[in-house]
């Protein structure tokens, strides 16, 4: 197995990894699990649709350089984030071919001293002159196309835009996130709700200018087609929640887990709970074989699943569960391990990709 990635990886994450596994069955669980022919497969259907720079990976979903360096492999040299820890780390993994903070912070200063081409989200003065005063030389203005988040409104992002050129800055356009349409399950509704939303996005762009206009994510990736790049990255490895949509990726990311105890009243239960799994969008989905039955509910290190044949189970099985919510999931893990073959609870090990962007 290739340790080449690894060089990012925080001490307190190298004391903890464990040497050489050669099958998921060698690993400590939990365990945080990428099936390699499901991600490639992923990436491929990305790009038929948003090849090269259409597509900015959002990092903010799988936190890891060494995912991104893939991504990068593909063509999809430009890259957003959500924190600047994520900035700063991709920097630092030679990842800054051209970078945007998509969100709002105050905490820019770090950013301006970086020797790369960092680009900043804002949508107020504050933001503006957190940039402006941090050394950060290039924006875009957040506008609000209805989620109810940051961004601003035109008349806002017009002076904003005007106030940033007359300080220098680079205005290099806008960007809106219609995250509320993400989930809408109708494709026509979809598309029809994002062309409205959109429609305030060309508004705000004809009269701000720049060549950039930013927004979609792995929810919309093909019925926005009014953006110049999509800001995607769940799409790589999945989760039950966008499984949900009429998309053309499928779950690569899985918790492995193990069976802990067998309760003769008719329930499992295996070490993986609240603080394994983003459980914001529920609870995750028991699959692969024997994945029978219900999964009654997490708690802060257990998962209790009421199988249909108790008989079929033991203390020691390996299970697997698809998380909910892929970002928060990926956040409370150090590595994922990258497998050849399903079901991944016994498969061979092939990488190990550190999860070095985490924090804020």
């Amino acid at each position: 197995m290739s340790d080449a990635d690894s060089a990012q990886v925080d001490s307190s994450q190298a004391d903890l990894s464990q040497p050489d596994p050669r099958r998921v069955s060698d690993l400590r669980t939990p365990a945080l699990v990428v099936d390699q022919t499901a991600f490639d497969a992923n990436c491929a259907a990305m790009d038929a649709v948003r090849p090269g720079t259409e597509l900015r990976p959002h990092v903010k979903a799988f936190k890891s350089t060494a995912l991104a360096q893939r991504l990068a492999d593909r063509a999809h040299t430009a890259f957003c984030a959500a924190t600047p820890a994520e900035i700063e780390g991709m920097v630092a993994a030679g990842l800054h071919h051209d970078l945007l903070l998509a969100n709002e912070s105050l905490d820019v200063a770090r950013l301006g001293r970086l020797d790369a081409p960092i680009t900043v989200a804002v949508d107020s003065d504050p933001t503006l002159d957190a940039a402006i005063d941090g050394g950060v030389r290039r924006v875009l203005i957040d506008i609000d196309v209805g989620l109810p988040r940051c961004g601003c409104d035109i008349d806002t992002g017009t002076r904003l835009a005007e106030r940033a050129r007359a300080a220098g800055l680079e205005v290099r356009g806008v960007m809106g996130y219609e995250g509320h349409l993400m989930m809408v399950t109708d494709r026509n509704k979809r598309i029809h709700k994002v062309g409205k939303a959109m429609a305030i996005l060309a508004d705000a762009h004809d009269r701000i200018g720049g060549d950039i206009v930013s927004g979609g994510g792995t929810g919309t990736f093909d019925t926005n087609t009014w953006c110049t790049e999509i800001q995607a990255g769940s799409y790589t490895l999945m989760d039950t929640h966008y499984d949900g949509l009429d998309l053309p990726f499928n779950p690569a990311l899985y918790v492995v887990a193990t069976v802990i105890s067998i309760n003769a009243k008719g329930w499992v239960v295996a070490d993986a709970g609240l603080k394994a799994l983003g459980m914001d969008h529920g609870d995750p989905t028991w699959t692969g074989p024997g994945a029978e039955g219900e999964v009654l509910f997490c708690s802060d290190e257990h998962i209790t699943i009421a199988p249909a044949n108790l008989a079929d189970h033991k203390v020691g099985d390996r299970i697997m569960l698809v998380p909910g919510h892929v970002d928060p999931t990926v956040a409370r893990h150090q590595q994922m391990w990258v497998v050849n073959g399903l079901p991944v609870a016994d498969a061979e090990v092939v990488d190990r990709w550190p999860i070095n962007l985490r924090h804020w």
